[in-house]
C-alpha cells in the first residue's frame, strides 16, 4: 500500500452543468503516465443521483433545485472566496502590475502545485486576504505622467510592490514571478520616453525586492495583447479550457494552427468577448477554421489582428493551441461616439443656418430636434462660442438611422467597423459575452441584463426613448433604476442603446435573431481582469517543473521499493558464481596434481607413497 500511495495519484474533479448529467471526471496519474475518464451519473450509486427515468417523476421545483445544485458545484471552483492559506507550503504566488492611463494596480494571484496532468492548466486564482477580499491595490495617476521624470518610476511603483510583499510569505518571494505590464497611457509616449521609464524599473526593482523579475517581465503591451489576455481570462473562469466535455457542452471542430490541414480537433467551444468602454470598443473570439482572404492587402491586415498561441505547457501538444481574432476600435466607445455625433450635428447645423439664413438651435425657444434624446429633454452641446440647444424627440429607430454613417462600414467582404477585416463567425455555434456598455445599456435602466434578446431590447429601448423626461426623472428619484445609474445615464441612455444596437448588428453583423449573447458585469460574481489571462499565459511552462518533479519522485520511489529485491537476486548470483568458480579451480588443481604424478615420479616412489614405507637411501654428495 505505501508503494501505491507513492506511485498513484487520483484526482477527482466534479464537472457540473445545468441539468442532472453532472459527469464526474476521474484522473488516474500513475506517473509518468496518466489516464483520464468521465463517469456518467448512471454508473454512480442511485443514492447519489437519480436515473433519467426517475428524474421525470421528480417534481419540477425539486428538479430545478437539483439542477441548481449541480450548477453550484460547477461554480465552486470559481466562486471560492475563502481567505488564502499562506501557511500552505505547496502554494505558489505571482504578481501582475497593470500600469494603465489613469492609474496602476497590482494583482496578487496564487495557485497550488500542478496536479501532474499535462492536459490541465494551472489553477490560478486571485489571492484573498484574511477578510476574504481580493489582494489588490491601486495608485494614481498613471505612470505615463512621469514621462519627464523617468528616474522616479521605481519610487512610483514601490508602494504597490511593498503592499504585495506584505501578503506573500517572505520565503516565497524569490520564486514569485513579477510582471509589470503597461497599457494605453504608455502607448502614446515616444519610444525613448517608454524605454527611460522601463529601464528605471528594470534597474531599481531587483535592488529593493527579491521577486522573480527579469528585463522581459516589464514591457508596454499592445492593444492586441491586452485583448488576448482578456479573452484568456474570461474563458479560463468559464472553464472552457478544460476539454473533458459532457453531452451538454457545446463543442467546435478546430483546425489547429500550424498543423496538418487535415488534422481536426474537437473540443469545448470558447466564448467570444465584446467590450464597449467610453472611448473604444473591442471584439475578441476564436477562429477555429483556417481563413481565406479576398486580397493580399486583406491578408496583410489580418496578420496583425490574428493571434496564434499555445496555452499548454508542452509545445508539442495541440489541445491548447488557439487562433484568436482581436480588434480594438478607438472612437467607437459610448462616450466617444456621442462626442462625434454632437460635433457632427453642430457642424452641419451651423453650416445649414449660415447657408439658408436660419437660426435653428441658437436659442432654447428654437432648439434643434434630436431623436437620440428622451422626449422633451433639453440639452446644450458645442463649444461656448457656438452653443447649440437641443430638445429630444425620443425616436429610437430614427436615431439608429442617423448613427449608421458613424460606423464607417465599407462594402468589402468580411469587414466590420471602420472597414477593418473581421473573420467569419459561425453564429449558430458561437457564444459571446458583452461587458461594460453592453451591460450598462441593457441593465442600468432597462433592467434586461443577462441573455440578450434583440427584439425585446429594441421594444424596451423604444419605450424608454419615447417616455417624457419628466417621468424618467421621477422614476429615477423613486429608485426604480440600478443603484449605480446616474442622471448622465438617464440623459444618454437612448443614444447609447441605439449605438450599442447598431454596433452589434450593423457593425459586427450579428443577426437580429442571435440568441447567444450574454451581457454581464461579472463572471460568476467576479470581475475578471485581463491580468488573469496575462499570468496564465506567461506562467504556462511552470507545470513542466512540477510534472518533471513528480516523474522523478515516481521513478525514485519505484527504485527504492525494488532495490532490495533486485539486490538480493544479484547477491545470490554472485555467491553462486563464487562457489562455482571455487569448485572449478579445485578440480583443475586436482587434475594438475594427477598429471604431475604420472609423468615425473618413479614406480618405487609411487609404491612408497602407497604402502607408507620409509624412503630409500639417497646418495649424498659432500
Amino acid at each position: 500500500m505505501p508503494l501505491l500511495h507513492r506511485l498513484v495519484k487520483v484526482y477527482f474533479t466534479i464537472h457540473t452543468y445545468q441539468g442532472l448529467t453532472c459527469p464526474y471526471r476521474i484522473s488516474f496519474s500513475c506517473l509518468p503516465a496518466s489516464w483520464h475518464f468521465s463517469l456518467s451519473p448512471l454508473v454512480l450509486p442511485r443514492l447519489l443521483l437519480p436515473s433519467f427515468r426517475q428524474y421525470h417523476y421528480i417534481p419540477v421545483k425539486t428538479r430545478k433545485c437539483l439542477a441548481e445544485f449541480c450548477f453550484q458545484l460547477h461554480l465552486a471552483r470559481v466562486t471560492d472566496v475563502e481567505a488564502t492559506d499562506t501557511s500552505n507550503p505547496n502554494l505558489n504566488y505571482g504578481l501582475v502590475v497593470d500600469c494603465g492611463s489613469s492609474g496602476s494596480r497590482v494583482f496578487v494571484y496564487c495557485w497550488p502545485q500542478h496536479n501532474g496532468n499535462p492536459h490541465d492548466l494551472l489553477d490560478i486564482r486571485q489571492m484573498r486576504d484574511q477578510h476574504r477580499k481580493p489582494v489588490v491595490m491601486k495608485i494614481k495617476p498613471g505612470i505615463s505622467e512621469l514621462a519627464k521624470t523617468p528616474e522616479k518610476a521605481s519610487d512610483y511603483i514601490h508602494p504597490l510592490l511593498s503592499f504585495a510583499a506584505q501578503h506573500i510569505p517572505k520565503h516565497k518571494h524569490q520564486e514569485t514571478p513579477l510582471y509589470i505590464l503597461c497599457t494605453a497611457g504608455m502607448r502614446v509616449l515616444s519610444d525613448s520616453q517608454q524605454e527611460a521609464l522601463l529601464e528605471d524599473l528594470r534597474t531599481d526593482i531587483p535592488v529593493h525586492f527579491n521577486f522573480l523579475f527579469s528585463d522581459s517581465h516589464v514591457e508596454v503591451i499592445s492593444g492586441k495583447q491586452e485583448g488576448v489576455y482578456a479573452w484568456i481570462g474570461i474563458n479560463f473562469v468559464l472553464g472552457r479550457f478544460n476539454h473533458v466535455a459532457s453531452e451538454r457542452d457545446a463543442v467546435v471542430e478546430v483546425q489547429v494552427p500550424g498543423g496538418d490541414q487535415q488534422e481536426a480537433l474537437v473540443r469545448k467551444r470558447t466564448a467570444g468577448v465584446l467590450d464597449m468602454g467610453g472611448v473604444s470598443t473591442q471584439i475578441a473570439y476564436e477562429v477555429p477554421k483556417t481563413v481565406s482572404f479576398a486580397s493580399p492587402q486583406q491578408e496583410e491586415v489580418a496578420k496583425n489582428l490574428l493571434a496564434e498561441f499555445n496555452l499548454g505547457c508542452d509545445a508539442h501538444r495541440t489541445e491548447h493551441v488557439y487562433r484568436v481574432y482581436v480588434s480594438t476600435f478607438l472612437g467607437f466607445g459610448g462616450n466617444a461616439a456621442r462626442q462625434r455625433y454632437e460635433e457632427s450635428i453642430v457642424r452641419n447645423t451651423l453650416t445649414k443656418n449660415k447657408l439658408l439664413g436660419l437660426h435653428v438651435g441658437e436659442t432654447a425657444e428654437s432648439p434643434l430636434l434630436d431623436p437620440c434624446l428622451p422626449t422633451d429633454l433639453q440639452d446644450e452641446v458645442g463649444p461656448a462660442t457656438q452653443k447649440l440647444h437641443l430638445r429630444g424627440t425620443g425616436d429610437f429607430d430614427h436615431c439608429r438611422q442617423l448613427l449608421q454613417p458613424f460606423l464607417n462600414r465599407t462594402n468589402e467582404t468580411h469587414s466590420s467597423l471602420n472597414g477593418i477585416y473581421q473573420p467569419p463567425i459561425d453564429y449558430p455555434n458561437s457564444q459571446f459575452y458583452g461587458f461594460s456598455e453592453f451591460y450598462y445599456c441593457t441593465e442600468d435602466v432597462l433592467r434586461m441584463g443577462g441573455d440578450f434578446n434583440s427584439s425585446k431590447y429594441s421594444v424596451a429601448a423604444k419605450g424608454y426613448c419615447a417616455t417624457q423626461w419628466r417621468s424618467l426623472k421621477e422614476r429615477f428619484d423613486s429608485g426604480l433604476y440600478a443603484s449605480h445609474a446616474d442622471v448622465h445615464r438617464l440623459k444618454y441612455q437612448c443614444f447609447k442603446s441605439a449605438w450599442m444596437y447598431e454596433v452589434f448588428h450593423s457593425g459586427f453583423s450579428f443577426p437580429i435573431d442571435y440568441k447567444n449573447l450574454r451581457t454581464a458585469l461579472l463572471v460568476y460574481d467576479k470581475e475578471v481582469q485581463w491580468t488573469l489571462g496575462a499570468i496564465l499565459y506567461r506562467t504556462r511552462f511552470l507545470p513542466l517543473r512540477d510534472i518533471q518533479q513528480e516523474t522523478l519522485k515516481g521513478v525514485h520511489a519505484h527504485w527504492r521499493h525494488s532495490f532490495s529485491f533486485v539486490n538480493n537476486h544479484y547477491l545470490f548470483l554472485a555467491c553462486f558464481l563464487v562457489v562455482f568458480l571455487s569448485i572449478l579451480l579445485y578440480l583443475l588443481r586436482l587434475r594438475r596434481i594427477h598429471s604431475c604424478t604420472t609423468q615425473r615420479c618413479t614406480p618405487s616412489t609411487v609404491e612408497w607413497l602407497e604402502e607408507g614405507l620409509g624412503s630409500p637411501s639417497l646418495p649424498i654428495t659432500l
